[in-house]
């Protein structure tokens, strides 16, 4: 009796570990990246996410160490008109050269000084007050470029599964979140070791 009570308390301690969530979900089908020679990260976020706001210090020290073999690429996620106005002004700092300098500035704007920021008008004098030039602010607001990021952008959720913000897409295979991952610490924690699982298999 005590044999057959060990082996069924082993055999429900180990039907728990399997069953523990692995913090990520496979994507089926897996999506192709941009660069075979590459890890692909992707991370997808709304300017107007307090979520996304919270991980960008944990995401941006994750950055400062991120490996060679690993590309790193911001998507702006639309899932409404507003989001695609704040999608279109990453898409215009992304044009001209300006992510660096305005990313983390916009973030603050939307977050804490609850401004609009959705206009042209609106975004060219906050890009201005950021240096940029503002004839070609408007150029790039209004180039072709910017307009067809914009509208891949509208299709690229449906495409990896993406329900909410902040989500990261690991090489074209696997998807995590905060409900996937428990915590944004975690979530790096997921990334990681998800990238270790490719590294080996490159």
């Amino acid at each position: 009796m005590l044999k057959k009570f060990l082996f069924l308390l082993f055999l429900s301690v180990s039907t728990l570990s399997q069953a523990e969530p692995l913090g990520y979900e496979t994507l089926s089908p897996a999506q192709p990246t941009q660069n075979l020679d590459k890890i692909e990260i992707i991370e997808f976020f709304w300017y107007g996410c307090p979520h996304c706001y919270s991980f960008e210090p944990v995401l941006n020290k994750w950055l400062e160490t991120l490996p060679d073999n690993v590309e790193f690429i911001r998507q702006p996620a639309v899932f409404s008109s507003l989001w695609g106005k704040h999608a279109k002004a990453y898409f215009v700092a992304e044009a001209l050269g300006v992510v660096d300098k305005v990313h983390a500035d916009f973030f603050n704007s939307i977050q804490n000084l609850k401004l609009k920021l959705t206009t042209e008008d609106q975004l060219a004098e906050f890009f201005v007050a950021h240096g940029v030039d503002e004839t070609k602010f408007h150029e790039a607001y209004n180039s072709f470029l910017v307009d067809t990021k914009l509208r891949q952008a509208k299709t690229m959720s449906a495409r990896y599964g993406i329900t909410g913000v902040p989500a990261i897409i690991i090489n074209g295979k696997y998807k995590t979140n905060g409900p996937l991952a428990k915590s944004q610490e975690n979530m790096i924690e997921v990334m990681n070791r998800l990238i270790q699982k490719e590294s080996q298999t490159k």
